[in-house]
């Protein structure tokens, strides 16, 4: 914790932004409100990361998270402002994601007076957070700050909200704290599963004929992607992810299958690949939540097989397929079961590798000839595979690649590449919310400065996050916004076509001119109408270090091999 020196009247607020401190908090997402907490908190080593919606704040605080595997902290005032905060606390629930909510109450005396703004917090949060209290007395704040940040980051990760009345904040405090404990990275606590189950699933594993391991988004909440990457070495296992897994291994590795779930039409790096998913006789899931996307509406994994699940939570495990319960923390659990795989005989294991790689390297040689056409085709309206493939080609390893929800996500798992295990995909995944693409990779680069940030959007999801274009603008970050304007609400369109032959009137845009706006906000945006024109627009817009748009006019008819959508008529 910096060292503030006697402040003379010193405050609650600064109190708080000293307990903050303490944890490792050096930025806080926010507007002006709680003003006192604002104000105190420089003085404790804690600056201010602004942002112009709530909503948009709270996915910041979320992007900083799963970038600095510390707690990201976003304030809000009472009211219609603590409300916006609702959609990305529910996003960091689901995803299991720290975020720590401050948010500011009405004075203690006109509690239940109806004072301006007032509204029942409790209520408003306690479906989207792990933990809500409010303080009510100074002598208390130290207690309730510890608990919040134990909460967030202990057991599965998630959001915190800390209710402060705005008089309490104001009032004289007493002398600085005592305290040392550190509860602000995640996470917390790290336990080991039961090591006779651990023996048991490395038998399972060494003597299966057709393993295989699915890494959710558990393996980067726990930074376990190290761990991951040994054991698909040393153990000879093929390794598949989920949309937030990706990235939990080199894609570049002779074991990696990629990304499994409901995009495996034709066009998908895995789709030649389904069936060591769907016939494998064991299956190791490691932070993986047995979603619907992911299972493909539970189609995808065999009902015949046996499963070993790696969690924290252990209401997770067996949630949807009856596992072998490995619950613990997935760094510790899957070092562990490393070391009792190689007490095992892995002859069998290592005869089989070869096949194994070679039918990888098989289906991903023959999917990249198939999308070589699509993803190097010129003029326009430009096709999305090409804008994703562009930006793969100028990722560096160390590069942190955002998307929002919805098509946008779809494309960079499928067409980018991850280079190392550990690199970073981020998605809104937990709920799949439009809007928050933005958002996160401002918070990403905050957490990372030295990083390359892209942020891939569609024009849908990009109507949700305009203003903060200025928020970039303000804060100087050299983010790159590539926007996908196809002029419609894409999957929204091709899926109500797709069900019901028919889409309603909310699917078809008016025409915007995103360029046009981002340079109204004061930084740089260019229109690119043709395919040979992204790569260009790209290098200029990393050399110049400066936030900038890309708008690309894609195709209308551009949709990612979504499994739905069956026979769809490809573009290869």
């Amino acid at each position: 914790m910096p060292d503030t020196g006697p402040i003379a009247n010193a405050t609650v607020a600064l109190r708080l932004a000293e307990a903050l401190a303490r944890h490792g908090v050096v930025t806080t997402f926010g507007q002006s409100l709680p003003s006192a907490f604002h104000l105190a908190a420089p003085h404790a080593g804690i600056s201010q990361t602004v942002y112009r919606q709530e909503n948009m704040g709270g996915a910041m605080a979320d992007g900083y998270a799963r970038v600095s595997r510390r707690v990201g902290v976003v304030t809000a005032q009472n009211g219609p402002a603590a409300t916006l905060l609702v959609p990305p606390l529910a996003e960091a629930l689901k995803a299991s994601i720290p975020v720590l909510a401050l948010v500011q109450e009405v004075t203690r005396d006109t509690t239940d007076k109806n004072a301006f703004q007032e509204f029942d917090h409790f209520k408003l949060f306690e479906g989207v957070a792990k933990f809500v209290r409010r303080i009510d007395r100074a002598d208390r704040l130290e207690d309730y700050v510890d608990m919040a940040f134990t909460a967030a980051t202990s057991g599965r990760p998630g959001p915190a909200v800390l209710l402060l009345p705005a008089d309490l904040l104001i009032e004289k405090a007493a002398a600085a704290s005592r305290r040392r404990a550190f509860l602000g990275e995640f996470p917390l606590d790290r336990t080991l599963a039961d090591p006779a189950r651990i023996e048991e699933a490395a038998a399972l594993l060494a003597t299966a004929a057709r393993p295989v391991v699915i890494a959710g988004g558990g393996v980067h909440i726990s930074g376990a992607a190290d761990e991951l990457a040994a054991l698909q070495q040393d153990a000879h296992l093929p390794v598949a992810t989920t949309f937030m897994g990706k990235g939990s291994v080199d894609e570049t590795h002779p074991l990696s299958i990629g990304v499994m779930g409901n995009t495996l039409g034709r066009g998908a790096r895995a789709h030649e690949l389904r069936a060591m998913v769907a016939e494998a006789d064991v299956v190791l899931l490691v932070g993986n939540r047995t979603n619907q996307n992911g299972t493909d509406s539970w189609t995808l994994y065999p009902r015949d097989a046996r499963y070993i699940h790696i969690d924290p939570d252990s209401s997770e495990i067996g949630r949807n397929y009856e596992a072998l319960r490995l619950a613990g923390d997935a760094k510790l659990t899957l070092a562990a079961l490393r070391q009792a795989m190689l007490r095992q005989d892995l002859a069998a294991r290592a005869a089989a590798r070869p096949q194994v790689e070679a039918q990888i390297a098989k289906a991903v040689e023959g999917w990249r000839t198939l999308v070589a056409g699509v993803t190097t085709r010129d003029g326009g309206p430009v096709r999305p595979e090409r804008v994703a493939a562009e930006i793969d080609r100028r990722m560096p390893a160390d590069g942190i690649m955002v998307a929002d929800a919805s098509y946008s996500s779809n494309w960079i798992n499928i067409y980018m590449t991850a280079k190392r295990a550990g690199q970073r995909f981020l998605t809104p995944r937990g709920l799949a919310g439009l809007g928050w693409g933005v958002p996160m990779a401002i918070g990403a680069q905050v957490a990372a400065p030295g990083s390359r940030v892209v942020c891939l959007v569609g024009d849908g999801g990009f109507g949700h996050s305009w203003a903060e274009l200025e928020t970039l603008r303000r804060l100087d970050l050299p983010v790159t916004v590539v926007v996908l304007n196809n002029g419609i609400l894409g999957f929204q369109k091709h899926a109500e076509d797709t069900k019901f032959g028919d889409h309603t009137v909310a699917c078809d845009f008016a025409e915007v001119d995103h360029a046009a706006i981002a340079r109204a906000c004061g930084i740089a945006g260019v229109r690119v109408a043709r395919g040979e024109e992204v790569g260009p627009a790209l290098d200029a817009a990393f050399a110049s270090g400066k936030p900038t748009l890309i708008e690309v006019m894609t195709d209308p008819d551009g949709k990612p091999p979504l499994t739905m959508y069956g026979g769809y008529p490809e573009p290869f």
